[in-house]
């Protein structure tokens, strides 16, 4: 099967979110699509059923230029700055079993992007690790079917599937910056509420890395995409044919992202009206 190839230019939290729905929608009937982005400027991500603003220090988000925005995926906050992002469009009907099946399925064009990359990884068990209830952050366990090298998270994926159709996403981690994070998220609650700001930090970098920082060297977004691509088609079999987006779908993601970056959307996931 033909499988789309969509590489976007660097977008905001709300324009790369509106695209990745609208491929989603868009693979009901159409091809599905494999999809590279990164974000400008940085911004935080939370999962769909996170308290926003319990999670995120938003004051210091706005402070430090950092958009913020929730997913339709599940999972909890990540923040996308150093990093490539990949998302999965297409039938649910295409993979075999539940979510954590097609988890299982779509590793392996992660793990062959990174050994392509120099870096032998493995994925978790299903049912590992996570980490405390009270960390807001994606990065600090992996859980089932989730990709790490040497012992520490690399990648952090989440899915949702909706009337038939498939969104998978993940963070493609440079570099990790526990520092940045740390001070951009709330960790509450023990046993990281009685820590003091330095030792969560630790916490963390024992817990996740970037590419980077495991392979000595630095790594461009370009190198780190080009890499995946091959990945995914080498290992799933996956004939890619690069289509841009269309001049539709640029204007239905112009219209969702009024929708990504509204208060109602965003800290109290109610719908919300979109005009255009």
């Amino acid at each position: 099967m033909i499988w789309r190839l969509v590489r976007t230019e660097p977008m905001d939290g709300a324009e790369n979110m509106a695209v990745d729905e609208v491929l989603m929608r868009g693979s009901r009937g159409g091809m599905p699509t494999l999809r590279f982005y990164t974000w400008s400027p940085p911004a935080v991500s939370v999962g769909y059923f996170q308290q926003l603003t319990d999670e995120v220090r938003l004051d210091r988000c706005r402070e430090a230029g950092v958009d913020v925005v929730r997913r339709l995926t599940g999972g909890r906050a990540v923040l996308h700055e150093h990093e490539v992002t990949y998302s999965v469009t297409a039938p649910v009907s295409l993979f075999p079993g539940d979510v954590v099946e097609t988890f299982r399925y779509l590793s392996a064009g992660l793990l062959e992007g990174l050994r392509l990359l120099g870096l032998e990884a493995e994925v978790t068990r299903a049912g590992g690790g996570r980490g405390p209830a009270t960390s807001p952050a994606c990065f600090d366990a992996a859980a089932g079917y989730e990709v790490v090298a040497r012992g520490k998270k690399i990648i952090g994926s989440a899915q949702t599937r909706r009337e038939g159709a498939l969104l998978q996403h993940g963070s493609i981690l440079i570099r990790f910056d526990a520092r940045r994070l740390t001070s951009l998220l709330n960790f509450t609650g023990p046993p990281l509420g009685s820590w003091e700001e330095r030792r969560v930090v630790e916490y963390l970098m024992e817990r996740a890395a970037g590419l980077s920082d495991v392979l000595g060297r630095e790594l461009e977004p370009a190198e780190v995409t080009e890499a995946f691509i091959a990945g995914f088609a080498r290992a799933l079999g996956w004939e890619l044919k690069e289509i841009p987006l269309t001049p539709e779908e640029v204007r239905q993601a112009r219209l969702l992202a009024q929708r990504y970056r509204s208060r109602e959307w965003n800290e109290e996931r109610r719908p919300v009206v979109l005009e255009g």
